[in-house]
């Protein structure tokens, strides 16, 4: 008997970039997209974890230094994309179904009747425990970081800044922490002196893009064997504007 796959997903570059890897290898029967959070909600749980003076710099960060990024690596983008055959095309209509929050009742209420056996998970705010319970499939996530020591976010971006080597990407389980779930496969990106804050991303995209089908073959085969690597968990944020700056002048890191 096939196992049914779906996809829990964010409106994100790299959720686009995955569904058209997979759906490739893989019948995605559905994709299951839930609304973004609003940049004002955001901003304020923002403040409130981590004070206004530091989010002030990176909304700043955000705002600026990001488009000239993607303006300095946009021959570099192209590359890494053209070279990976990296597609993001909208999502198939017909299996398309859209939610307010993948945490709602009306996404529980979907995937019960769905019922799939393997949730590939990209891009989306944190499950509860509810949902991870509501049935018996799998959820795993590509996570843009090597965990447990670069759990959140830009995990190659702070591996460049500490210069421990460990720049790159993993697939995991998923549980209701912050990517604190069992390690499927994991894998170091290859850089060079043209990458920089954003290109990282696009080639997480095609290293993560393997990962997820070397876990996806093993769920398929029975397999759901987790490995440890040894390395302390640490949760990493957003840079700020001033932070990167005095970086990419002192220590080179772009």
């Amino acid at each position: 008997m096939d196992k049914k796959i779906v996809m829990l997903v964010g409106d994100s570059p790299s959720s686009y970039c995955n569904y058209n890897a997979l759906k490739k290898d893989y019948n995605i029967s559905n994709i299951i997209l839930e609304n973004s959070v609003s940049k004002k909600t955001f901003i304020k749980r923002r403040i409130k974890k981590l004070g206004l003076f530091k989010v002030i710099g990176q909304v700043l960060f955000q705002k600026i230094m990001i488009p000239f990024l993607r303006w300095e690596s946009k021959d570099r983008i192209s590359e890494i994309v053209k070279k990976n055959e990296l597609s993001f095309e909208n999502f198939d209509s017909e299996k398309l179904i859209k939610v307010n929050s993948v945490n709602s009742d009306e996404c529980i209420e979907l995937l019960t009747k769905l019922s799939p056996d393997i949730i590939i998970v990209n891009g989306t705010r944190i499950i509860s425990k509810k949902v991870l319970n509501s049935v018996h499939g799998t959820f795993i996530n590509t996570h843009a970081g090597f965990t447990p020591l670069y759990r959140g976010i830009h995990g190659a971006y702070w591996s460049k800044i500490n210069k421990d080597g460990f720049c790159g990407v993993s697939v995991h389980l998923v549980d209701p922490g912050i990517d604190t779930g069992g390690i499927l496969f994991q894998d170091l990106i290859e850089t060079n002196e043209q990458d920089n804050f954003v290109s990282y991303t696009y080639l997480q995209m095609a290293k993560g893009i393997e990962c997820m089908k070397l876990a996806v073959n093993s769920l398929l085969n029975g397999e759901r064997k987790t490995i440890t690597n040894g390395l302390e968990s640490k949760l990493w944020t957003h840079p700020t504007i001033w932070f990167y700056l005095k970086s990419r002048i002192i220590n080179r890191v772009k």
